[in-house]
Parts: C-alpha cells; sequence; structure tokens
C-alpha cells in the first residue's frame, strides 16, 4: 500500500511538472506571438502613415494638372472666339470698304446723271410754251395753292397740259391747265435734240417700214395680249415718265456709255426689263459705243454678250437697236444666237430690215421666232401714234399676240397715256408673258 501512495504521487508530480512547463511554454509563445504581433502593427501603422504621406503629394499634382487643363482649354475657347470676332470684324470692314466704293461710284455716275436730267427738263419745258403772268395780275378760272409744288405733271386722257409759270419773288409754280387741242413741238427745239431722238426712223434703213411675217389668225375667247417695248431707256426721268403711265410697259435699257453711265443701275431696280443691243446698220452712222459688227468673231459677239449679262443679270430678252446690216448677215446672226442662248437669253427681232435673217437662224438652232408687229413712232406726229396703237390692238385681236415697239419720246407717252381706254379691250403683258 505505502508503494503504491508512493508511485501514484510521484506520477501527480511529474503530471503537474508537464502541465506547468506547459502552461510555461504556452506562456512563452503567447508573449512571442503578442510581442511579434504588437511590432507589427507598429511597423504597418507606420507603412500606412507612410504611404498616405507619399500618396498625397502624388494625388495633389493630378488636381493640378486637371485645373491646367480646364484653363488651357478656357484660353483656345477665348482664342476661337477671339478669331471668329476678328474674322467678323474683317468682315465688316471689307463690307464697309465695299458700300463705301459702291456709294464712291454711285455719286460719281450720279453727277451726270442730275445734269442729263436737268437737261432733259429744260428741253421739257422748252418744248411747252409757257404763258408769263405779272405778279399783279389776276389769273381767271384757276386756283393756285399756296406754298404747294407740283415735280411732275400729270398727262389726263385726251387731254394735253401745258404749264403756266408765275414768279412771283423768282418762284416758278407749275400751274394745270387742260385744254383740248394738241401742241405741237416747235421745229425749233427738235433740231436741237440728238438725231435718235427727233425720229424713231433712224432704226430702219429701208424706205418703207418693214412689215412683220404672215401669222395665222388666230380665233380664240380669251382676251388678246399686247406687249408694248420701249426702247432706247438710258435715264432716270425716261424711268418716271413710263411708270406714271401706270400701264405695263417693257423697258428695253441701252447698255451704259459714258453720257448715260446709270442705264444698268435703273435698270437692277425693275423687276423685268430688256437690253436694247445696238447692231450694225446699214447707213446709220452715229452708232453706239462697243456696236457689234458683222465681221466681229465669235470670241469678240461672246465677250460682249458676256459684259452685257455682268451688267444686267436679270435679263432675259435682248432687241435689236439699229442692226439692219447686221440682222441681215446669217453668219453674223448665228454667232449672236449662240452666245445669247449660252447665257439664257431670247432675241426678239425689231424687223429693222426686210432682208432679215433671224427667222432662218432661229428655226436652225431650234427656238421660236419673236419679232416686232407694229412700231408706234416710226413718224414723231402724235396723230400717227394713236394710228399706231390702234393697229397694235387690231393685230393682237387677228392673231391673240402682239409686240409693238416705241421710244420714250413725250408724243409717244402722250399718246398712250391718251390711249388707255382703247388699250383695255387687250391684255397688257410683259414679253416674258406672250409664248
Amino acid at each position: 500500500m505505502p508503494k503504491k501512495r508512493h508511485n501514484s504521487t510521484k506520477n501527480n508530480r511529474q503530471t503537474l511538472i508537464y502541465l506547468a512547463w506547459s502552461l510555461a511554454i504556452i506562456a512563452v509563445v503567447m508573449g512571442i506571438v503578442i510581442t511579434e504581433y504588437y511590432f507589427r502593427y507598429s511597423d504597418t501603422d507606420e507603412n500606412i502613415t507612410k504611404k498616405e504621406i507619399v500618396a498625397e503629394p502624388n494625388k495633389t499634382p493630378t488636381i493640378l494638372d486637371r485645373l491646367d487643363e480646364a484653363e488651357k482649354k478656357s484660353e483656345e475657347e477665348k482664342q476661337q472666339v477671339q478669331s471668329v470676332n476678328t474674322r467678323l470684324k474683317e468682315v465688316l470692314k471689307k463690307e464697309a470698304l465695299l458700300e463705301a466704293d459702291l456709294k464712291e461710284e454711285l455719286s460719281i455716275t450720279e453727277i451726270p446723271l442730275k445734269k442729263e436730267i436737268a437737261r432733259e427738263e429744260i428741253l421739257f419745258k422748252k418744248e411747252i410754251p409757257t404763258t408769263e403772268i405779272p405778279p399783279k395780275k389776276e389769273i381767271p378760272t384757276t386756283e393756285i395753292p399756296p406754298k404747294k409744288e407740283i415735280p411732275t405733271i400729270e398727262i389726263p386722257p385726251k387731254k394735253e397740259i401745258p404749264t403756266t409759270e408765275i414768279l412771283p419773288k423768282k418762284e416758278i409754280v407749275a400751274q394745270e391747265i387742260p385744254i383740248k387741242k394738241a401742241i405741237p413741238i416747235k421745229k425749233e427745239i427738235l433740231s436741237k435734240l440728238p438725231e435718235y431722238q427727233m425720229s424713231a426712223a433712224h432704226e430702219y434703213d429701208d424706205p418703207i417700214l418693214e412689215l412683220p411675217p404672215t401669222r395665222a389668225i388666230k380665233h380664240s375667247v380669251n382676251k388678246p395680249k399686247l406687249a408694248i417695248i420701249i426702247d432706247d431707256v438710258s435715264m432716270k426721268s425716261e424711268v418716271n415718265a413710263i411708270k406714271k403711265l401706270h400701264l405695263i410697259l417693257t423697258m428695253s435699257f441701252m447698255p451704259p456709255r459714258k453720257e448715260k453711265p446709270a442705264s444698268a443701275y435703273l435698270a437692277s431696280a425693275e423687276n423685268f426689263y430688256m437690253v436694247h443691243l445696238p447692231l450694225e446698220a446699214l447707213n446709220f452712222t452715229k452708232e453706239e459705243p462697243k456696236t457689234l459688227h458683222v465681221g466681229d468673231s465669235e470670241k469678240t459677239i461672246a465677250e460682249r454678250i458676256k459684259d452685257i449679262k455682268m451688267l444686267f443679270p436679270k435679263v432675259k430678252y435682248i432687241n435689236n437697236h439699229t442692226g439692219s446690216k447686221f440682222t441681215s448677215n446669217e453668219l453674223a446672226m448665228n454667232r449672236l444666237i449662240f452666245a445669247l442662248k449660252e447665257n439664257d437669253i431670247q432675241f426678239v427681232d425689231s424687223r429693222t430690215t426686210a432682208q432679215t435673217k433671224v427667222p432662218k437662224v432661229m428655226k436652225n438652232f431650234g427656238l421660236s421666232y419673236i419679232s416686232r408687229d407694229v412700231f408706234l413712232d416710226h413718224e414723231m406726229d402724235k396723230a400717227y401714234i394713236l394710228k399706231q396703237i390702234k393697229e397694235a390692238i387690231r393685230v393682237a385681236k387677228l392673231h391673240g399676240t402682239a409686240i409693238a415697239i416705241g421710244h420714250p419720246h413725250i408724243n409717244t407717252l402722250q399718246a398712250l397715256s391718251e390711249s388707255k381706254e382703247l388699250l383695255k379691250q387687250v391684255d397688257l403683258v410683259y414679253v416674258n408673258r406672250l409664248y
């Protein structure tokens, strides 16, 4: 028994020793682990702090870069806006310079134009006899409106209006006095006018006025159409006089020249117009500048038509001024019609000669032949012009359409004004509405 107790006690001691050593070892291990964990944590914390410190300066440049980029973009946009503004300023400067040049050019052309208008107004006043009344005398059956100016004289139908000049205190007052009898234009006044204004006969070289080609009689329920072309238009006074009639008249403008440079400018204000192109005549010596001749080459004619198109951009119809020699030459007309066709312009034959080759040439080109039917003022007498207006109406009724040609002369415009009632029998139209 004592021996067994001694063995058990010994075993218990050994167990306790083992347990103590185990606990000590565990304690040592735990201490080592805790110590290692502590030191590692502190190192890790320092590393994290260092990384954050290092990372912070890295982040700052990125924001600055973005700010720099934003500033650069804003500067680029500003530069673009400035460049656009600069371009706009340059464009505006160019437009201002162009406008100044145009004004200067118009002022240059306006001076001779004003002189020409003044000259024509003087001639117009000379053509109508005037009666001077002393300032103290009374004018029977005439009321003079105080402080009123009458810039133009309106011509009532079937009446002619002279002017009565009253000269109190060196002031001229125009007074409308309708009378029944026509006032003939004095020969002395006509002799002072240029030859082409004295009579429209300068357009023709034949002794007998050339008749239009034979046309078929047309029966229609529609109202007949009549186009009246007014040739030789080149001054503002003529345009104003034509418009005062309040009739649909086709103005055919002469190309500008030194004496009358404003014709193209005046035409630009019209919706529809023609150009009266000077062509070579057989006998007429006072031809216009840059008149086309039968000997001109195809290039010369093409360049002239190109110049006309530049001066008159809206032109679609051209008729000949004189041209008896040119229109009777088939080769020359072939060159002209080819150039006109290239510029989309139609030719109206004024028929200044019986030998005209225009119908044949137009047929060869596959184009319609358009020509004058009646010439209104081949003679300057107003009674003759009134008779020719009736003839134009008769032709329009017979064939459905007709073309009459006149000039901006005083008697022609008066005759047209007096024929307003007669002209209601037809439909007055521009040339482009006939075909």
